[in-house]
């Protein structure tokens, strides 16, 4: 694997990103978030990629942030007040950035997802986890409440589900992560990138465009009062339905044959 921290290998329209820091169970530091980030960025603007894979390196999916680099941070004159506003600001940037890419993102994840990693897990669109994975935003358990991670997961999970789990610092199983919505599907470990990987491939092989308006507006109307949402989504509809390839989709569909898709 190359020493690049976030390393991409695109096959068949699928981006898979490593987290390729396996040391330090691939904690999320001010580089690793910088690749990251670049990574994403430049796969947002790629029309040739339909679906982004992210996974770890190593033992673990992602132990969160880098508690040693934070702590280095201490030392400036502010005691650090800056770096963390900056470091939380730049993490939360990257968060923000998943939902906003016009592919859909699957999170496939082994060993431990904790904290910032938990976080980044819940900021995919998906997941796929390895049965004996085991998920935390333990912060609390060192004195350091998960509140920025709490804004992706209080997102996925029931309100007093993610409370619990914020509150007790306790891990909970691949199982039960996919019982309260953190997790899609789950896999032996054996299985793990085989069953991601039919998950995108199924993902990829729909209409492009069609998935890209549907996310964007998968999201955006989450936002919004409920007549708003529907109110919006006509919109949507009407712009997807005068898509040339939806009107080929769905002659093809009457015709029973497939679709001439460009």
């Amino acid at each position: 694997m190359s020493d690049a921290l976030v390393t991409c290998d695109v096959t068949e329209r699928i981006a898979v990103l490593t987290l390729n820091r396996p040391g330090a169970l691939n904690a999320l530091s001010d580089a690793v978030l910088a690749a990251l980030k670049d990574r994403l960025t430049a796969i947002a603007g790629d029309d040739t990629v339909k679906v982004v894979v992210i996974r770890g390196a190593g033992k673990v999916f992602c132990a969160g942030h880098d508690l040693k680099e934070m702590q280095a941070g201490r030392a400036a004159a502010d005691g650090g007040a800056a770096y963390f506003a900056d470091l939380f600001t730049r993490c939360g940037a990257v968060m923000q950035l998943i939902p906003r890419m016009p592919q859909p993102v699957i999170a496939q994840v082994h060993g431990i997802a904790t904290a910032a990693g938990c976080q980044l897990v819940a900021a995919c669109d998906m997941a796929v986890a390895a049965e004996d994975a085991r998920f935390g935003v333990n912060g609390v358990n060192i004195g350091l409440f998960c509140s920025t991670p709490m804004v992706a997961l209080s997102r996925n999970v029931p309100r007093k589900q993610a409370f619990e789990m914020l509150t007790t610092g306790e891990f909970i199983p691949a199982a039960r992560a996919r019982e309260i919505g953190l997790v899609n599907r789950i896999a032996s470990p054996n299985r793990l990138e085989a069953e991601t990987m039919a998950l995108a491939q199924t993902v990829a092989g729909k209409l492009g465009v069609a998935v890209r308006i549907g996310k964007r507006a998968f999201h955006e109307q989450a936002l919004m009062p409920l007549d708003q949402a529907y109110d919006y989504t006509r919109d949507v509809m009407v712009e997807n339905m005068l898509e040339r390839d939806t009107n080929e989709g769905i002659t093809a569909f009457i015709e029973k044959r497939k679709p001439d898709w460009a």
